[in-house]
């Protein structure tokens, strides 16, 4: 399987070309029910997930969410 380059919360990182969003958070190890994404500089709306399709050279900010009190 082919391998592009993206940058993930600052680092390069290379990943299988064409996959949509929610399979690539789940490849790196990432509860996407959990998170909150931002996407070349964007803040990425849940609904649009999972047609979201990572491409090469895309900068993504992923910040896991952390409930208490």
């Amino acid at each position: 399987m082919a391998e592009a380059l993206i940058w993930l919360n600052g680092e390069k990182i290379n990943y299988p070309v064409e996959l949509l969003l929610p399979e690539l958070l789940m490849q790196l190890g990432y509860r996407p029910q959990v998170v909150v994404v931002e996407l070349n500089g964007e803040l990425l709306p849940r609904a649009q997930w999972s047609q979201q399709i990572i491409r090469p050279y895309d900068n993504l900010e992923v910040v896991t969410i952390v409930g208490g009190g």
